[in-house]
């Protein structure tokens, strides 16, 4: 698997300001933009749709925006969204009846494929399209809100997912955490086989106060993750 990836989530981002929020974290050194995608139904928050994403595109100029779709029926919203912008479409196992097809279409139209998984869902219903996705997103919180607590048993998914896949000779694909991510807990995340983490808080702060700190985040992150 590739070095790790440092994906800031705009969920913990200052909205009032998103375009310069997104400028300032890929000046600071990330290396995607995590965009969650936020219906009201699947999950109970509403975030943003495509014609912000086309937005976020411009603001993000050469790094490529990880869109992760918490919504129901995404089949039907896949091409809007990589249209947009999304370089990295992650749909929910729990929200796709034909999860195989949405993963082909997504492809199909030009974007890497990932599936994502809640806490309480097993890493095994992924087995049957080891060979077709590129990116597996680990949720380590109950999806719909920022800020809440990494939960540990998470690190046994992300083993199990990482074994998966290794099993299966795959090449270039991602193992991806989102969810409680900061300093304490980066270096045994990437142990357990995570190379991409999706940092809100850990990045953007929690108010006003924690602005204009990204790039000393980041680095922390990094850090972390470096020495272990």
């Amino acid at each position: 698997m590739p070095q790790v990836k440092i994906a800031p989530s705009i969920l913990s981002a200052d909205f009032g300001r998103l375009a310069d929020e997104v400028r300032s974290v890929c000046a600071a050194g990330a290396d995607e933009i995590h965009v969650d995608v936020m219906d009201g139904t699947f999950v109970p928050n509403i975030t943003i749709g495509p014609p912000v994403l086309r937005a976020l595109r411009e603001a993000a100029g050469n790094l490529p925006l990880d869109v992760h779709l918490m919504i129901a029926e995404p089949e039907r919203y896949l091409e809007d969204f990589i249209k947009a912008g999304a370089a990295i479409l992650t749909v929910h196992q729990e929200a796709c009846l034909h999860l195989h097809r949405a993963v082909v279409r997504i492809r199909e139209l030009g974007a890497r494929a990932g599936v994502s998984i809640n806490p309480s869902t097993s890493v095994m219903t992924l087995e049957p399209l080891a060979g077709e996705i590129d990116r597996v997103l680990i949720m380590s919180v109950n999806p719909g809100f920022g800020g809440q607590a990494f939960i540990e048993a998470s690190l046994r998914k992300i083993e199990q997912a990482h074994g998966l896949f290794l099993h299966r000779g795959r090449t270039g694909w991602d193992l991806e955490v989102d969810g409680g991510v900061d300093a304490g807990n980066a270096a045994r995340i990437v142990a357990a086989g995570a190379n991409v983490l999706v940092a809100g808080a850990a990045v953007f702060g929690r108010g006003p106060a924690d602005r204009g700190k990204h790039a000393e985040r980041i680095a922390a992150l990094r850090k972390a993750v470096e020495t272990g």
